[in-house]
Order: structure tokens, then C-alpha cells, then sequence
């Protein structure tokens, strides 16, 4: 009996180890990461500054909470074994960031490696995930982003499983970013690993570029993850990777329809780009709190693509936890388009299932935020190219 005991302990405190951080990432994390627009040229000065631009510029207001620095931040590993960061860049130390970072009510994210070095050749944590999670709870780390570079023959599984198991050994909860570009369907297996996991490559500062090793524009990322949905939920986020909107090749209106499409997507707003100086229009693209709320509704659905017209307009669905329905009709041709949309030919039944729309549905417009009438007739509207007409129906 004793022996039976002992396995039984033994057995709970496995089961009890192997598991993320509940209660976290209920809606899509929403924040700011510095690859996009700084890959490795960051510092202590510019992170401060973003801090502080979040804190008073209007994003922490409309829910914006993560400062994660991407690669880069680490040069060495010291006599023990434990992660440095670069003394040069960071002088006051990753603990003093934190803090800083905390007291203006954010929250404060890293960036590491699955591998035995990063991305950027820089020191990664195979072989030191115990020792680094340690080491990111003392420093007061929110949200780890963890990437797949320099791994060898590395299973990406055991590998995302091994540092989950280390964040929680460690004690502080932390959000968990997984990274390997979706190369193993990490949406099969993540969901009780990490609390996001990309679905795509490397997302490009394009419409629909495509580069030799397989980074790919907005739209092209997107059309990768639009049919994923069923996998992803409260606790566990498709990610589709970070938000290119405001980094000056993108138009206004490309940013306005990328941030929409990720928004519908419930997918991650992290956004990329230098928001210490953000144009009046990049600021009402980023804070629109109505698109925000589409992404950060509690129900948990992403949406998807219901139809597409002409191979032109496409018409993206996203359920909502009171209700009520998100629409977003997506031009992605070069030119204007027409919709004449008729209520009753499309919301008598949709998908085995009848939504309540009838003639008394009110038509709300979240970019122009003005009331376009009710479902009792077409909605007719011209759409820019590029550009999206973003509607919530509700009673």
C-alpha cells in the first residue's frame, strides 16, 4: 500500500506540473512587440518610451497591455548558466524594466528560443528552460514569446511542452507565445501547451508579397489561418503573427482592412510599429474600440469567410456572445466594388443554423460609428479597393 501511495504522489505532482497557466488570455492578448519595426536595434530607452507612449496616447485605454521585446535583448550566458542581457543596451537590467513597465499598468514580455541559439544567434534556452523561467519570474516576465530556431532534431511538441512545464514550475503566471510558424499544425496539439501558436510564417510589411523562405504578406498569412477556427477559443489564440498596420508601406486604408481582418480573426493584436509617433489615422485605426471589441468578445469565436463574389468581395462572419453578428465585406481587388446586399436571401438559414436577423435588426457602421438603418432593405454600398465595410447587426 505504502509503494501504491508513493506512485499515486508521484503520478498528482507529474499531472500537476504538466499544464499552462489557466485563467489566462481568455480574449486575444492585445500589446506591442518591436520585431516588425526594430528587429535587434533595441534598447532600454526605446522600450521605456513605448511604455509610455501605450500609457498615455489612448491604447492602454482601449486594452492594449503587453511590451514585449523580441530577439536580441540577450548576449551571453554567465558562469552559472543564467541568461545576460545585453549590458550596453539595458544598463539598469531586465528586474528595473519590469518594474518600470508595471508601474504604468502594463505588462512586460521577452522573447527566447526553443533552440539552442535564437533566430539571432543569440543564446536560447534548450537545455536551460528551468533555470531561464526561473530567471524571467524574478525579473517579473508577463508573456514569453518562444521561438523555433537552431533546434536540430528537436520535436517542436516536446520542446513548447518542456518550457510550459517550466513556466508553471517558476510560479508566476505567464502568457505563452508559441512560435514555430506552424510547421507541426501546432493548432492540433497547443491548445493545452501555450496560449497562442502561430499559424503562418513570418508575416511581411506587404499586401501580398511573397519572399524565398516563405515570409508572406497580410493577406496571404491571413488566408492561411482563415480556416483554422474551429481550434482556437478562450485560453488558446490562432495567431496569424504580429500587425504590420503603420509601418509606412501599407496605405491607410490596407492598415484599416489588416487590423479588421485580425480583429474578425480574433487573433492577437500585437501590434508592430513605432507607436511613440503614430499618425492621427494609424491612432484610429489602432483604437477603434468598436473593431477592438469584435476581437475581444467573450464568446470566443473567430470569424471566417462566408462567400466570396467575383473572387473581389469577400464576406467574413463573426458570431458574437450577445447575439449579435459582425460582418466585413473585404475588397481585395484593385479597384472599387458594389454590393447590393439582400438581407432575406442570405439570413434565412445559415449553416444549419437561423440567426436572429429580421427587418427590425439595426445596421451599425464601426469605422464610420454611425447607424446605417435596418435589415428591412438591401444594404447597397461602394467599397474602395483594399478597403472593408465593417457592420455589427443587433437589436
Amino acid at each position: 500500500m505504502r509503494y501504491l501511495f508513493f506512485l499515486q504522489l508521484l503520478v498528482s505532482s507529474i499531472l500537476l506540473s504538466a499544464q499552462k497557466f489557466d485563467g489566462l488570455a481568455k480574449t486575444p492578448p492585445m500589446g506591442w512587440n518591436s520585431w516588425n519595426k526594430f528587429a535587434c536595434n533595441v534598447d532600454e530607452k526605446l522600450i521605456r518610451e513605448t511604455a509610455d507612449a501605450m500609457a498615455s496616447n489612448g491604447m492602454k485605454e482601449a486594452g492594449y497591455e503587453y511590451i514585449v521585446i523580441d530577439d536580441c535583448w540577450q548576449v551571453s550566458r554567465d558562469e552559472n548558466g543564467d541568461i545576460v542581457c545585453d549590458p550596453e543596451r539595458f544598463p539598469s537590467g531586465m528586474k528595473a524594466l519590469a518594474d518600470y513597465i508595471h508601474s504604468k499598468g502594463l505588462k512586460f514580455g521577452l522573447y527566447s528560443c526553443a533552440g539552442s541559439k535564437t533566430c539571432e544567434g543569440r543564446p536560447g534556452g534548450r537545455g536551460h528552460e528551468y533555470q531561464d523561467a526561473k530567471m524571467y519570474a524574478s525579473w517579473g516576465v508577463d508573456y514569453l514569446k518562444y521561438d523555433f530556431c537552431n533546434t536540430d532534431a528537436q520535436k517542436a511538441e516536446g520542446a513548447y511542452k518542456t518550457m510550459r512545464d517550466a513556466l508553471y514550475a517558476a510560479k508566476r503566471p505567464v502568457v505563452f507565445s508559441i512560435c514555430e510558424w506552424g510547421s507541426t499544425e501546432p493548432w492540433t496539439w497547443a491548445k493545452n501547451v501555450g496560449h497562442l501558436w502561430r499559424t503562418t510564417s513570418d508575416i511581411m510589411n506587404c499586401w501580398d508579397c511573397k519572399v524565398n523562405w516563405g515570409g508572406m504578406g497580410w493577406t496571404l498569412v491571413m488566408d492561411k489561418n482563415a480556416e483554422l477556427g474551429r481550434y482556437a477559443g478562450p485560453g488558446g489564440w490562432n495567431d496569424p503573427d504580429m500587425l504590420q498596420a503603420g509601418n509606412g508601406v501599407l496605405t491607410d486604408v490596407e492598415s484599416r482592412s489588416h487590423f479588421t481582418l485580425w480583429s474578425m480573426m480574433a487573433a492577437p493584436l500585437i501590434t508592430g510599429n513605432d507607436i511613440r509617433s503614430l499618425t492621427p489615422a494609424i491612432k484610429e485605426i489602432l483604437t477603434n474600440k468598436e473593431i477592438i471589441a469584435l476581437n475581444q468578445d467573450t464568446l470566443g469565436k473567430q470569424g471566417y469567410r462566408w462567400w466570396t463574389l467575383d473572387g473581389n468581395i469577400e464576406l467574413w462572419l463573426k458570431p458574437l456572445s450577445n447575439g449579435d453578428i459582425a460582418l466585413c465585406f473585404f475588397n481585395r481587388s484593385s479597384v472599387a466594388a458594389s454590393i447590393d446586399f439582400d438581407w432575406k436571401r442570405y439570413f434565412s438559414n445559415l449553416d444549419g443554423k437561423t440567426y436572429n436577423v429580421t427587418g427590425q435588426t439595426r445596421i451599425r457602421d464601426l469605422w464610420l460609428k454611425k447607424e446605417l438603418g435596418t435589415t428591412n432593405k438591401n444594404l447597397k454600398a461602394t467599397i474602395p479597393a483594399h478597403d472593408v465595410l465593417t457592420i455589427r447587426l443587433g437589436q
